[in-house]
């Protein structure tokens, strides 16, 4: 079973903020520029923040061209996973179920985590670490390496009992619950004037896509645990975010208002 328990935040390290903020912004690019005057909300010295861009491109994490840096390799994979995330699931689902069975008796370790890794991106439940299930409401990844996929009805199967074994529904809830309340707050901060209420509110929407990448988007007839509130609450606190972080970076160049955080 995948953890769904709250959990704390992940540390804002450089790092963290960077692929965060990269992560939410389409296209996934930004001039260093751009980058150093928002780690300023977090009180980062620049640099700090051009070492942890150095060593992201050493990572293969990022790319960097004439001091624009994009996300690279795996994470934008991970973009679409997040963006796949935000979106409400189908009302309707036919009954049946996707299937991925993992087909090499011996993977290397690192083979195993990256399937591992996009599985979960997947919102796949997992039986064990060769087999993985999850109602066919959503699509999954089709080219996982080195696995069969398939779809169809289960028999012999109480399909309720199963979503409650390949996911924790009430560690959903409780995660679920916790990111609302976040959102709620950070939204109302938004109101204030002062720029810190924009770290804080990239903290909340930062820790909710972190949820929502991997909250399982499952039909109604077998649940009703998910993220409906916290997509809610995502869409309105992030288009406040928008707006004052445009206000923000318009008033350091003078009339240039980027909208690129989505």
């Amino acid at each position: 079973m995948i953890s769904t328990a709250p959990a704390a935040l992940d540390p804002l390290s450089p790092r963290s903020i960077v692929l965060s903020v990269l992560l939410g912004s389409h296209p996934p690019t930004m001039p260093v520029r751009r980058i150093l005057e928002f780690t300023s909300l977090f009180d980062l010295a620049d640099g700090a923040v051009r070492t942890a861009l150095s060593r992201m491109v050493a990572a293969g994490e990022l790319a960097n061209h004439d001091g624009v840096y994009r996300l690279s390799g795996r994470l934008i994979e991970r973009q679409a996973e997040q963006d796949a995330g935000r979106q409400t699931p189908p009302a309707d689902w036919d009954g049946t179920w996707w299937t991925v069975a993992v087909l090499s008796e011996r993977r290397p370790m690192a083979e195993r985590r990256t399937f591992r890794s996009r599985a979960i991106g997947s919102r796949l439940g997992e039986v064990r670490p060769d087999l993985w299930l999850r109602p066919a409401n959503i699509d999954v990844a089709t080219d996982l390496p080195d696995a069969l996929v398939t779809r169809g009805l289960l028999t012999n199967v109480d399909e309720q009992q199963l979503v409650a074994q390949l996911w924790d529904l009430d560690g959903l809830r409780a995660r679920s619950d916790a990111h609302a309340a976040r959102l709620d707050v950070a939204g109302a901060r938004l109101l204030d004037t002062d720029d810190r209420a924009l770290a804080d509110a990239f903290v909340a929407l930062a820790g909710a896509q972190q949820f929502l990448r991997i909250e399982p988007q499952l039909p109604r007839t077998l649940t009703r645990e998910g993220g409906g509130e916290v997509r809610a609450r995502y869409d309105d606190v992030v288009t406040r975010f928008r707006n004052r972080l445009a206000t923000f970076f318009d008033a350091r160049d003078g009339g240039r208002i980027s909208t690129a955080v989505r």
